[in-house]
């Protein structure tokens, strides 16, 4: 199979995930900004592109964050370093799973992985991905705790905030039709911060 048929797979299961929703213009500057083609990637780390696709379709890398409007496939500039921290895609699979004390959980964080649907994240790694998840499920209860509403529980709140601010990046509109609804930094950081207004 030739790299024009595995590109042409490889947009067919890109869209199975997202659904196929349209790219704006504004979708396409968004995704230029933060993430590099896939070409380009395999390039600079010295890999091919056509066996980067046969490994996207065979789940053990990432499927692109992205197919912009043009087509290009868009992914991480660092798709290739959890791979290199595994010490190769071999291992990948197992390295990533081991970050969880469930394997259960280890492997739906891996399933989520394959999909590439972190793009909730500036940098993926089973590190930040555990810290988004406990920073929102802290956001989430927060406002049920006894003292909810106090100037000591907003000044936590925020901080909470802040720090999933650090790890999300700013989404685009596209982002809301694939996962159906508000994203995490419109519920969990904007929605948060309008609410409860920082006190001094």
């Amino acid at each position: 199979m030739d790299n024009r048929d595995l590109k042409a797979r490889l947009a067919a299961r890109f869209r199975e995930v997202n659904g196929d929703h349209p790219m704006t213009a504004a979708d396409d500057a968004y995704v230029t900004a933060w993430y590099t083609g896939l070409r380009e990637v395999c390039r600079a780390a010295g890999r091919d592109t056509g066996e980067t696709r046969r490994l996207m379709l065979a789940g053990r890398l990432p499927l692109p964050a992205y197919l912009r409007s043009d087509g290009t496939e868009m992914v991480p500039s660092d798709l290739f370093a959890l791979a290199d921290a595994a010490g190769g895609v071999d291992a990948l699979h197992g390295w990533f799973v081991a970050h969880w004390d469930d394997p259960a959980a280890g492997e739906e964080e891996w399933a989520a992985y394959l999909s590439g649907q972190y793009v909730c994240l500036r940098t993926v790694s089973p590190r930040t991905v555990q810290a988004k998840a406990a920073l929102v499920a802290a956001i989430t209860a927060a406002p049920g705790r006894p003292d909810a509403g106090t100037p000591a529980w907003t000044r936590r709140l925020h901080r909470l905030v802040d720090e999933l601010d650090a790890l999300e990046p700013p989404f685009t509109a596209y982002d809301r039709l694939r996962f159906g609804g508000p994203v995490s930094r419109e519920v969990c950081i904007d929605a948060v911060r309008a609410r409860w207004p920082r006190t001094a």
